[in-house]
């Protein structure tokens, strides 16, 4: 990827499913968040889970190497080191 010279666009991520409540909780992990997570399920346009489609940059021959709890935990301290 780093001598791609296209113009396409690549999702980047795992292409395994998570829930945008393990996504929540995951976070909650991270950050040391305690308290309850509330949805509101009466919101029609909300979407349950999250999933990319990165048939395309596999197909470039990328793969990822970080998992999601590992890559929240090094952003949570990326912005911790770098918070104004």
């Amino acid at each position: 990827m780093k001598n791609y010279s296209g113009n396409d666009f690549f999702n980047i991520g795992t292409g395994e499913d998570v829930t945008i409540r393990e996504l929540a909780e995951l976070i909650g992990e991270v950050v040391g968040y305690n308290g309850e997570l509330k949805f509101d399920t009466s919101k029609p346009d909300g979407t349950p889970r999250k999933l990319l489609d990165v048939s395309r940059i596999h197909e470039a021959g990328w793969r990822h190497k970080t998992e999601l709890l590992n890559g929240l935990k090094r952003t949570c301290e990326w912005f911790k080191r770098t918070a104004l």
